[in-house]
């Protein structure tokens, strides 16, 4: 028996829910409480073209020891990077770049200390310095 895999949803430890789901919905997530009646909900829920994140309260997490990444394929890194960038949602925005691996790639560390790698297909493939007869 074969068994497909289907989804993934990385979960991403915060210090106050809904505080984190206002930063995701400013990025542009659909975002939900686990708990919407709760004052203080412990777990919520991120999407984004169908792409799932959660959310898990972890009151004592310092966000400058946080070792949680993940990383996301978008169609283009520099339309996101620049969205993001306008909404002004705090945290932290690294460039966009070209990578050696063919990438084009920026870096958010959202205010709990998660960082999300965001990266696209490069519009024109790396050279290696080398002519094409090697």
């Amino acid at each position: 028996m074969t068994v497909q895999f289907e989804r993934v949803a990385p979960i991403l430890p915060v210090r106050d829910v809904r505080a984190a789901l206002a930063h995701y919905r400013s990025l542009g997530f659909t975002v939900t409480a686990y708990d919407e009646a709760a004052a203080d909900p412990i777990y919520g829920f991120l999407d984004r073209d169908g792409v799932g994140l959660h959310l898990a309260l972890v009151p004592d997490l310092d966000p400058e020891r946080s070792a949680v990444a993940c990383y996301l394929y978008v169609g283009d890194a520099d339309a996101l990077h620049a969205a993001w960038q306008a909404a002004k949602a705090g945290g932290r925005l690294t460039e966009v770049a070209d990578t050696p691996y063919g990438l084009r790639e920026f870096a958010h560390i959202d205010p709990d200390g998660n960082l999300l790698r965001v990266g696209s297909p490069m519009t024109k493939p790396m050279t290696t310095g080398r002519d094409a007869d090697g």
